[in-house]
């Protein structure tokens, strides 16, 4: 559609602004106020989506659009001065009128090769997973190989149907136009699996009451999903991403999220209960041990084991108290961190298509007249220079979000029991294809070996592949060769009802006087490779929470195992 959200006077004002003010922080001309932009006028941008994908988007009880897309899309219209119309209908439907230009974008659409071929995207303001659903007693699918010769659901036109057509799995696909129909057909007892969005699949299944499906496997990691337009509508997407960034600088994108999706993660501890049972525990047993010791002097030898122990417990209250307080402070500043640096990853991909607009400009002018500088820099050196600076400054700007979601991670209190039934061996598989590219940068000879026949256990699958990444992330740092190997291990010890995980590198080992400190917050030995001191502070806290253990065995040059063990029954220590 030709239409766009300004006039073409007015869209290429701003993306000559962009361009002058890329050159400005480069050294160029300093950028002027754009006084001769008209005001908020022009076209309707039409914006399509599905209508049946919750909470994400979907047409609601009285037929009007609805969701977390939906939100986020009027209120860029607003804080751009755009008009927009949003249309929600059959999501391959909504695909095809893109490609013929009946509609200027596509909310929410999931990033591909095959997809960027056809389309220019936003960049992502979310990561969305997709998950393999069965019915209660399917087996897990670890591998999209499993499911050759298997009925499989699929929406038409969606992701999943583009990844099982390219990768030709040979299921024999069931196509549905929506998520919803997908499940219920599913839940009916008819076909072997569904491939649904994570989320969706989840929040149907309650909104349905389809208790006897369940998501059974991941077969890939998180999924860029952001704003989609044709080929080449600049006018349209600058708009799209100049409005992500004002939003999340000004925090207005958070309470977007927390409404539609804030409620899906995990809730923090009620720290006014916790009080509550330490006073209701701790202040008789006080009472009970001064009575005991009242009653009879022959008891002095447990009264003192009992007083020790209450020392004991006592810094452990202390410690605790500060480590809580420590989470408050890493939380808000962790908060604080994340809004400018999203603001830089958003804009910074728009000044380096303005520097590769202009390049063109300033390398013809360097052939007609020569050399010449550019904010005290001659451009024969800048043009070298400026495509690795903005590179080096997204690099470190996404180091800064990796560690804030770290902090993150330690300051959040997870008060619910993990009940979800967990297959510890597709965990390790989701988590190896996450760290693929570490590991094959990192060593020649890496080798998994999956334990046979072993029992699901009581957890959170995320938070377990989350444990996985940091120790294989960990095993690649530690080799100082490509010729060291790697290697992962599961298996089930029926004796004790346990599964295990071990993680061994022949890396350069870990000293005997670290190996008690390897779980204390921020402690590395890592902190001038850019270490944090986190990973192992977070994973330590998520086995603790699934009421498993994890351990460390190494020695100076002799490499590193960590075993992590997890109990079957599932519940914390």
């Amino acid at each position: 559609m030709s239409d766009l959200s300004c006039p073409p006077r007015r869209a290429a004002g701003r993306v000559a602004v962009v361009a002058a003010c890329a050159l400005g922080l480069l050294g160029a001309a300093p950028c002027a106020a754009a006084e001769d932009v008209p005001g908020p006028v022009g076209p309707t941008v039409v914006v399509g989506g599905d209508h049946s994908y919750p909470p994400y988007e979907f047409l609601d009880r009285d037929g009007k659009p609805a969701g977390f897309n939906v939100d986020l899309t009027r209120a860029i219209a607003e804080v751009m001065g755009m008009r927009v119309e949003i249309r929600l209908g059959d999501w391959d439907e909504i695909r095809h009128e893109l490609l013929a230009g009946k509609i200027d974008a596509v909310q929410g659409v999931v990033q591909s090769e095959q997809r960027t071929a056809l389309f220019d995207f936003s960049p992502p303001y979310l990561i969305v997973h997709q998950s393999v659903f069965g019915r209660r007693g399917a087996s897990p699918i670890i591998d999209v190989s499993q499911l050759e010769g298997k009925e499989v659901i699929v929406q038409r036109g969606g992701f999943m149907h583009d990844y099982l057509v390219q990768r030709h799995v040979g299921a024999r696909l069931v196509f549905v136009d929506t998520h919803a129909e997908a499940m219920r057909l599913l839940a009916s007892g008819k076909h072997d699996y569904a491939l649904v969005g994570n989320v969706p699949g989840l929040y149907l299944g309650r909104e349905l009451g389809l208790s006897n499906v369940r998501a059974v496997g991941r077969l890939l990691g998180g999924q860029p999903y952001g704003y989609a337009v044709r080929k080449g509508n600049d006018e349209v997407l600058t708009q799209f991403v100049e409005g992500l960034a004002i939003l999340k600088n000004t925090g207005r994108y958070q309470q977007i999220y927390d409404r539609w999706l804030g409620a899906l993660e995990p809730q923090g501890v009620a720290w006014s209960r916790v009080i509550k049972w330490a006073a209701a525990v701790v202040g008789p047993l006080l009472l009970v041990l001064g009575a005991t010791v009242v009653w009879s002097r022959t008891l002095q030898k447990q009264v003192a084991s009992r007083t020790e122990e209450l020392r004991v417990q006592h810094q452990q209250l202390i410690q605790a108290d500060k480590m809580a307080a420590l989470g408050i402070l890493v939380s808000g500043v962790a908060h604080e961190i994340n809004n400018p640096t999203g603001l830089i990853l958003l804009n910074l991909p728009v000044l380096r298509r303005a520097y590769q607009a202009a390049e063109a400009g300033l390398e013809a002018r360097y052939r007609e007249e020569g050399d010449f500088l550019i904010g005290g820099l001659r451009w024969s050196t800048l043009r070298e220079e400026a495509p690795r600076m903005l590179q080096e400054m997204q690099d470190g700007a996404k180091r800064i979000k990796r560690i804030v979601e770290d902090l993150k991670q330690f300051a959040r209190k997870d008060a619910s029991a993990p009940t979800e039934a967990v297959d510890l061996n597709a965990v390790v598989a989701a988590a190896v294809r996450l760290a693929e590219n570490s590991i094959r940068k990192a060593t020649e000879r890496f080798d998994v070996e999956y334990g046979t026949a072993l029992p699901s256990f009581l957890g959170n699958p995320l938070r377990i592949e989350q444990v996985v990444v940091n120790l294989l992330v960990n095993a690649c740092q530690a080799l100082d060769s490509p010729a060291r190997a790697v290697s992962v291990r599961t298996a089930h010890d029926a004796a004790s009802g346990e599964v295990i995980l071990s993680v061994s590198d022949e890396g350069v080992g870990i000293p005997e006087e670290h190996l008690a400190h390897l779980t204390d917050p921020f402690f590395t030995t890592k902190r001038e490779q850019g270490g944090t001191g986190l990973g192992l502070s977070v994973s330590a806290g998520i086995v603790k929470e699934h009421g498993g253990r994890i351990s460390f065995h190494s020695g100076v040059g002799a490499g590193t195992t960590v075993t992590v063990t997890l109990p079957i029954s599932g519940g914390r220590s």
